[in-house]
């Protein structure tokens, strides 16, 4: 049960003076439904309003000035209202496009106003346009020195929803303390209450930013409830009975069949995956690895162990392009120590599919490889202890919970194509075990990676077709040019179409909006060399392997992130020929875009490539962590407040060992923050 001091939290929108039934729907879309949604809406900028003498006034700034309304001078009935005012310093003139009715009797001639506004030059004369504000002299605090900003909408102006915070926050009772006494003189931070009230009145530009005191003290409470729900959750899954899974032999049969040995960190890997197996409770461990650091292979020792045992594995990808690559390379090694696999995806019917439900609920096939087709209806297993996920962010939290229900305490490997700083890590997968994998096998050749301007496209496209010609094969990716489905296919349309006309050859053609089954069949065409150049938008970002491909060449380089460009990257470097990567710019290029690519350039190290995109970000940029799979974080920056999430799991880990050593009033406190933040353990951080 919530405990009764937040029930005003989680009062509706609809409870506060002004929010009707009208503006009740547009409320709840843009900020959310309960007054908890309201006063966590955070302002995302300032304006500040200097109060100012007409001749102090600055061109091209908000300020507030004390003003005699002067007249109304005379103009068309159409025409714009306009209103002269001035003080002891000079004039200036007020002007509204649209005509206010009554405006002169609520503002006579000679009246005492405070106006607020942006300064402009109108001829030789200033002039403000459409005051934020125009009050009488009595009503000085109606016009906030410092005004934060918030995201609004056509039907929902910043100002009001200002008005709407700060009649929730006076409402809003005083919370029970969850920190120590010394914890908050240490750091400097205010009370919860505080803290909030001050983050919806900044005074100065420092307010807002992420190491305020006050925004601190909210990131660490956020951050702390989250990794208490993800440290709850991993202890009731440690504690949760599993069946014990012992590695014999066969998987020293597979490495037989390899034509290459396994790298340090692959085998760190598989030998912290066996621990887990073999605990007894369930295992829960991200692999988390560069482009081409053999994470399938990890996953796949794994899977022979368990079917050694007797068990069923499932090793579910996102895309049918993805499991089918799983499943063939996985294909030789599987059938050496005779394990029987099959690959199931949407496209199965008929009596193909049945046949194959069948097997895998008889537990003939012990290793399955497919995309969502496999938890769905219908699909039975004998013996499922084993769950493999690829690309886990792409999954629901639904459909990852639909697979772990069709075996008995499943163990959960999930796979990470892209590299993550550590302690960010902590936020997206706090719960799982981490392992990674830092090296790269041996004979993977390094990738030539230059930066060019696109005013060098026809020396490319020459550069291009001479490759082709000795028998390379390229991969010619588009930019989304505006954040349009439809721009994004025209562009790689039209670009498909020009290369094709100016390299006299037939070229690929693969972009989103493609059916499964047309896109598939080009890459396969790609695949066997029938086609020499594949002309794409991003789809081909992970997971498509082919090894005869040596060229890659990304335009419009500055419009992506760093993490995906280096995915980009990783689509070549998979054969034995050498391998180039052509990154081509528009310019001018900002100083920030520069030091992207340069990096890209001068580096293959993906972790070191993430820790710079992460920093390049800049602070603040929680939409791009969000994208990133991160939870939807209302005062945590992931980047800016990455030691803060470090501290909070510590801490976390703490309380839970400790809690009941704990002062009464503090462990109380605790549940009600556990409760403010609502990281229920079912989706704390969207995973089973």
């Amino acid at each position: 049960m919530r405990p009764e001091i937040l029930f005003p939290y989680y009062a509706p929108v609809t409870s506060l003076k002004g929010v009707g039934p009208k503006l009740a729907p547009t409320l709840s879309a843009h900020v959310g439904s309960h007054v908890r949604d309201l006063v966590f809406f955070l302002p995302s900028g300032l304006i500040k309003r200097p109060l100012v003498s007409v001749s102090q006034a600055r061109v091209g700034e908000v300020q507030t000035i004390a003003v005699t309304i002067g007249g109304y001078p005379p103009s068309p009935p159409k025409g714009p209202q306009r209103v002269d005012v001035f003080d002891d310093t000079g004039r200036l003139q007020l002007t509204y496009f649209h005509r206010i009715r009554g405006f002169e009797q609520q503002h006579p001639v000679g009246a005492r106003r405070l106006i607020s506004g942006k300064v402009e030059k109108f001829g030789q004369y200033l002039q403000m346009s459409h005051p934020d504000y125009i009050v009488d002299e009595a009503r000085a605090e109606d016009i906030p020195p410092c005004e934060p900003v918030y995201p609004a909408t056509l039907d929902l102006s910043s100002r009001m929803i200002r008005k709407f915070v700060q009649t929730a926050l006076a409402a809003l009772p005083v919370l029970p303390e969850w920190h120590d006494e010394n914890m908050l003189e240490k750091h400097g931070w205010p009370s919860f209450n505080d803290a909030l009230t001050r983050s919806h009145s900044p005074e100065s530009d420092l307010d807002q930013s992420a190491d305020a005191s006050h925004r601190l003290r909210l990131a660490y409470d956020e951050a702390l409830a989250h990794q208490l729900a993800l440290k709850a959750r991993k202890q009731h899954r440690q504690a949760t009975p599993a069946r014990v899974v012992v590695y014999r032999t066969w998987w020293d049969l597979a490495l037989k069949s390899l034509p290459f040995a396994l790298t340090g960190a692959q085998d760190r890997a598989i030998a912290d995956i066996r621990a887990d197996l073999a605990s007894g409770h369930r295992m829960n461990r991200l692999i988390q690895g560069d482009v081409g650091a053999g994470k399938t292979l990890v996953a796949l020792a794994a899977m022979i162990d368990l079917a050694e045992g007797g068990f069923q594995s499932v090793m579910m990808a996102p895309t049918e392009i993805l499991a089918r690559q799983h499943y063939e390379k996985s294909l030789t090694i599987l059938q050496a120590v005779g394990i029987r696999s099959i690959l199931m995806t949407g496209r199965d019917k008929g009596k193909a599919r049945e046949e194959k439900r069948a097997a895998v609920a008889n537990g003939e096939v012990t290793i399955i490889f497919g995309t969502h087709a496999v938890f769905q209806d219908g699909v039975d297993f004998k013996a499922l202890q084993l769950a493999v996920i690829d690309e886990q962010h792409r999954f629901g939290v639904g459909q990852r919970q639909k697979l772990f229900s069709k075996g008995d305490a499943v163990h959960y490997l999930s796979m990470s194509a892209t590299p993550i700083p550590r302690t960010l890590a902590l936020t997206q997968y706090g719960e799982a075990d981490l392992s990674i994998l830092d090296e790269k096998p041996a004979g993977r050749q390094p990738i030539h990676t230059a930066v060019l301007p696109r005013q060098r496209l026809a020396d490319v496209i020459a550069r291009l077709r001479s490759a082709v010609a000795e028998g390379s094969q390229a991969y010619w990716i588009c930019p989304l040019v505006e954040d349009t489905a439809e721009s994004d296919l025209i562009a790689v349309e039209l670009r498909h179409s020009e290369l094709q006309e100016a390299l006299g050859i037939e070229i690929g053609l693969v972009h989103g909006r493609m059916p499964s089954e047309e896109k598939d069949s080009v890459i396969s065409r790609f695949a066997t060399g029938e086609v020499k150049i594949l002309c794409a938008t991003t789809v081909v970002e992970v997971g498509i392997d082919v090894p005869t491909a040596s060229i890659i060449i990304i335009e419009q380089a500055e419009r992506f992130g760093l993490a995906q460009l280096h995915q980009l990257r990783g689509r070549v470097g998979r054969g034995r020929d050498k391998s180039a990567c052509i990154l081509l710019y528009d310019t001018p290029l900002s100083n920030n875009a520069k030091a992207r690519l340069e990096l890209l350039r001068d580096t293959e190290d993906g972790f070191k490539i993430a820790e710079m995109d992460w920093k390049l970000r800049g602070e603040g940029d929680i939409l791009g962590a969000r994208q990133s799979g991160f939870p939807d974080y209302r005062f945590v920056d992931p980047v800016a407040h990455s030691r803060l999430i470090a501290t909070a799991a510590r801490d976390a880990v703490y309380i839970l060992d400790h809690g009941n050593a704990l002062p009464e009033p503090r462990r109380k406190a605790i549940e009600v923050l556990k409760q403010l933040f609502d990281w229920r353990p079912d989706i704390a951080d969207k995973q089973d």
